[in-house]
């Protein structure tokens, strides 16, 4: 398995914050559903300094990008236009029982 970490800016318009919420839940169940298939290890929410929900930082760990990739193109806050600019990176995670 290949480990990713993702960090994903939100679009800054007037109808943001109302798209990221309007399919919040969708997206947090199928990040639940990665977990228990072993490809979501950890990840949250970006504020800015007022508390407000501003972005993405996760970690996965997928067979390969292209399966990171694949994955992506069924996230609810990139096909509800949540997250406008995603960066994904290859990682190698601490471990912490090693």
């Amino acid at each position: 398995m290949t480990q990713f970490t993702l960090l994903a800016w939100d679009y800054t318009d007037d109808g943001a914050l109302e798209r990221r919420m309007g399919c919040r839940e969708e997206h947090l169940k199928a990040l639940r559903e990665l977990y228990h298939q072993g490809h979501f290890i950890s990840g949250g929410v970006i504020l800015d300094d007022d508390g407000k929900m501003i972005g993405s930082n996760a970690h996965f760990q997928f067979e390969d990008r292209a399966a990171m990739d694949a994955w992506l193109e069924t996230e609810p806050y990139v096909r509800d236009r949540v997250w406008e600019h995603i960066d994904i990176r290859e990682i190698k995670l601490l471990d912490p029982n090693a």
